[in-house]
C-alpha cells in the first residue's frame, strides 16, 4: 500500500518491451482480422424472423434457457405480448426451424407458429459507411481538441494510442470468433471513450509538470514523475470500472457476455497504452526533435 501511496515506478526504461509487447498484439489482430475475419452477428448479417404463440405467459429469459440446448441461445428474443414472442436469429434451415418448434413444446406446451420471414440486416451498408464516418470526424476532432488543449504532439500520440487500442481489441473479438454485434460495437465505442479520457488526463499531468521542470531536469524524468503522481488515481478508477464489468461477465448472462468482455479487454489495453503508448512515443519524439518550451 505504501508503494501505490508514493509510487516510484521507471515506466519509461521499460518501454522499448512495452512496444514489443503492442508489436506482437498488432501483428496477431491483423492476422486474425485478415484470415478469420469478424463473426459478424445477425444485426450485420440478416436472419430468421420467427414469431410463436404460447398457451401462457413466457419470458425471453426462459425461451433462451430453452434455446440454449440447440445452440441459439444468442437470438433476439422480443415479446410481442404476454404470450407472443418474436425469436430473430441466424438463418435457419427447415430442419432446423422444426428443431426450434419442437424445444418450445418440450419446455412450455403447444406453441403456435404466427409467422416466418428472412430478414435482412439491421446495419447496412450505408449505416456502416456513415458509422465510418462519424468515426473518422470523432478521431479528428480528438486530435483538434488535444492539440489545443495540450500541444500538436500529445495529440498525434494520444490518436496513435486509440487507434492501436482499437485495432487490439477487434482483433481479440476476431480471434477468438466472439460475435459483432450492436452491442459490442456500442462496447468498443465506450472503451474508446474512456481510453481518450485516460490519455487525457495522463497527458494533461505531464503537461503541468513540463511547465514547471528545473531546465536541467531530465525530460524522461518529468514523464516518469507525471506517471507516477496519476498511478493511484488510473488503478483506482480502473478497479471502480472494473468490479460492474466482471458482475455484467458472470452474472449477466448470455446476452451481455461479449458486451462486457470487450469492455474488459478494452479497458487493459486502454489503461496501458495510456502510460506504454501514448506517453512513450511522446518521450521518443521529443528525445528525437527536441522542442523549445
Amino acid at each position: 500500500m505504501e508503494l501505490l501511496k508514493n509510487p516510484n515506478f521507471n515506466f519509461m526504461k521499460n518501454r522499448q518491451k512495452a512496444y514489443l509487447v503492442s508489436l506482437i498484439l498488432l501483428i496477431v489482430a491483423f492476422v486474425s482480422l485478415g484470415v478469420r475475419g469478424l463473426n459478424y452477428g445477425i444485426d450485420f448479417t440478416g436472419g430468421t424472423l420467427l414469431q410463436y404463440q404460447f398457451q401462457q405467459e413466457v419470458s425471453p429469459e426462459e425461451i433462451r434457457l430453452a434455446l440454449d440446448g440447440i445452440g441459439l441461445s444468442r437470438s433476439v428474443i422480443q415479446r410481442f405480448s404476454p404470450q407472443e414472442v418474436v425469436i430473430r436469429t441466424v438463418r435457419l434451415e427447415e430442419e432446423k426451424r422444426k428443431a426450434v418448434a419442437n424445444v418450445l413444446e418440450e419446455n412450455f406446451g403447444e406453441v403456435k407458429l404466427l409467422r416466418i420471414e428472412e430478414v435482412g440486416p439491421s446495419v447496412g451498408a450505408d449505416l456502416r459507411r456513415m458509422g465510418i464516418i462519424a468515426l473518422l470526424a470523432a478521431i479528428l476532432g480528438i486530435l483538434l481538441y488535444v492539440s489545443f488543449r495540450f500541444e500538436f504532439r500529445p495529440g498525434v500520440t494520444s490518436i496513435a494510442a486509440l487507434i492501436h487500442d482499437g485495432i487490439i481489441v477487434v482483433g481479440i473479438l476476431s480471434l477468438f470468433q466472439r460475435e459483432f454485434s450492436i452491442p459490442v460495437l456500442a462496447a468498443i465505442l465506450t472503451v474508446l471513450g474512456y481510453s481518450i479520457n485516460d490519455t487525457i488526463v495522463v497527458m494533461d499531468r505531464i503537461r503541468e509538470n513540463l511547465s514547471l521542470r528545473k531546465k536541467k531536469e531530465d525530460f524522461e524524468l518529468t514523464i516518469n514523475r507525471s506517471l507516477n503522481e496519476i498511478l493511484s488515481r488510473t488503478i483506482n478508477t480502473s478497479l471502480t470500472t472494473l468490479l460492474p464489468i466482471l458482475a455484467l461477465l458472470f452474472l449477466g448472462g448470455k446476452m451481455l457476455q461479449d458486451f462486457a468482455l470487450t469492455i474488459l479487454i478494452g479497458l487493459i489495453v486502454g489503461t496501458y497504452s495510456s502510460i506504454f503508448v501514448a506517453s512513450a512515443l511522446f518521450v521518443e519524439w521529443e528525445q528525437r526533435k527536441p522542442l523549445r518550451r
